[in-house]
């Protein structure tokens, strides 16, 4: 087995909630009475391009929200946004001691928009965690585009047969796969810690 180099990460659904998902926007729908449905249509229209960073998200929200008046403001929408995160603390310290013990480079390769990227990061502290970001806002690609994988592979400089990548999602970790990356599908710390384990890369506890 070649050794790994590199351990790329999914960030919501890894080491984060979500950031932005239908049950979260079920939950600001009922906080600010909304219409779920309209707004979720009007979600689908605009979110790809707000998660490869083409539209900020105050602009977001002008096409999914404030598209009429409101009685709360951007601000206000905003923060409720942010203040859906949680971490996973376990997750977040198997990967930090797994990276210490391995001397990894580790990345991010997500999906989020920039706002919801550089808030999580410094409220978790994640840029201790990440060498570097390969978030779908800053390099105008998005997961499943087997782009991004390629891309995060030339910036890491390691042939995929000496990268890991641990995402929750069924088709992202399956496009890295058939890329020759080894692709852990998260399910939960067990799981994946016993994945790891198989590769080589044991947390020492």
């Amino acid at each position: 087995m070649a050794t790994i180099g590199v351990m790329f990460l999914d960030i919501g659904g890894v080491l984060l909630t979500n950031g932005w998902d239908s049950e979260m926007r079920r939950q600001a729908a009922e906080r600010f009475g909304l219409d779920y449905a309209d707004m979720n249509t009007r979600h689908r229209n605009a979110f790809p391009t707000l998660e490869k960073g083409k539209i900020t998200l105050d602009e977001y929200l002008a096409r999914v929200v404030f598209h009429r008046d409101r009685p709360f403001s951007a601000g206000e929408f905003r923060e409720f946004i942010f203040s859906r995160s949680r971490p996973y603390p376990e997750m977040i310290d198997l990967f930090r001691r797994v990276k210490a013990r391995h001397g990894l480079t580790v990345a991010a390769l997500s999906n989020e928009s920039r706002e919801l990227t550089e808030y999580r990061v410094r409220t978790f502290g994640l840029g201790s965690l990440f060498d570097f970001f390969v978030a779908s806002c800053f390099v105008h690609l998005r997961k499943p585009d087997a782009r991004i994988y390629r891309l995060a592979l030339d910036l890491a400089q390691i042939p995929p047969e000496q990268a890991v990548y641990v995402e929750d999602r069924r088709g992202s970790a399956e496009k890295a796969r058939a890329l020759g990356i080894h692709a852990i599908r998260h399910a939960g710390y067990e799981s994946t810690r016993s994945s790891l384990e198989a590769l080589g890369l044991s947390s020492g506890q």
